[in-house]
């Protein structure tokens, strides 16, 4: 059986933000841990307030790790010269669940396609090279229901496996969630699921 791919790179907090120049033309940017689109405009919004000399708040974010997401911003720079550099640094770092900003204060010399290709590229990476970049393990999650009669040997199983308890409720009858590798998903609900009285369900 073929082990599924769960760990994935990521950043906790918000990088240091790094200055880079470019003939006058100044490139201010940060690495942000993001978990949904929705997450991208206030911070966006944020820069812009902050910079309110900036002509242009260029950025690109991607989400999801077995199928990703993402998106690229030229935000008024000539096509694909700002967002799909900064992109391609976060194809290049292997990174995900992250959005990188490169804001740009014009310094009066134009840097032509070329050159503003090469400048958000090297901010963009100098951002990355900067922000602490951290491994993540995807879990899946699993809702065990049984009688009192079972505690034992889920008990056991749950110790022997290192499995993570979420919740629980003991009541008449016990609930638990579990949180499992996703790598390790699949023999874990295979073993729960022969066991007669115990009743397993994967949760989304």
């Amino acid at each position: 059986m073929e082990k599924k791919e769960d760990v994935y790179k990521t950043v906790n907090k918000p990088s240091p933000e790094i200055l880079y120049k470019d003939r006058k033309s100044k490139f201010y940017a940060a690495v942000y841990p993001i978990t949904s689109e929705d997450d991208v405009k206030p911070i966006v919004e944020e820069l812009r307030k902050k910079y309110h000399t900036a002509n242009h708040v260029c950025y690109a974010w991607q989400l999801g790790v077995e199928s990703p997401t993402y998106r690229a911003n030229d935000d008024g720079e000539p096509n694909n010269s700002a967002g799909m550099p900064i992109y391609g640094q976060i194809q290049s770092f292997d990174v995900t669940n992250v959005l990188i900003t490169v804001t740009r204060i014009f310094g009066g010399t134009k840097l032509g396609v070329g050159g503003l290709i090469q400048a958000y590229k090297t901010a963009a990476q100098m951002a990355l090279e900067n922000a602490k970049i951290v491994k993540k393990t995807i879990k899946a999650q699993f809702r065990l229901q049984f009688g009192y009669p079972e505690m034992d040997i889920v008990m056991r199983i749950i110790k022997q496996k290192n499995l993570n308890i979420v919740s629980q409720k003991m009541e008449l009858d016990c609930a638990l969630v579990i949180s499992v590798r996703l790598s390790e998903s699949e023999e874990v609900f295979q073993l729960f699921d022969e066991m007669q009285h115990i009743k397993i369900t994967q949760l989304d």
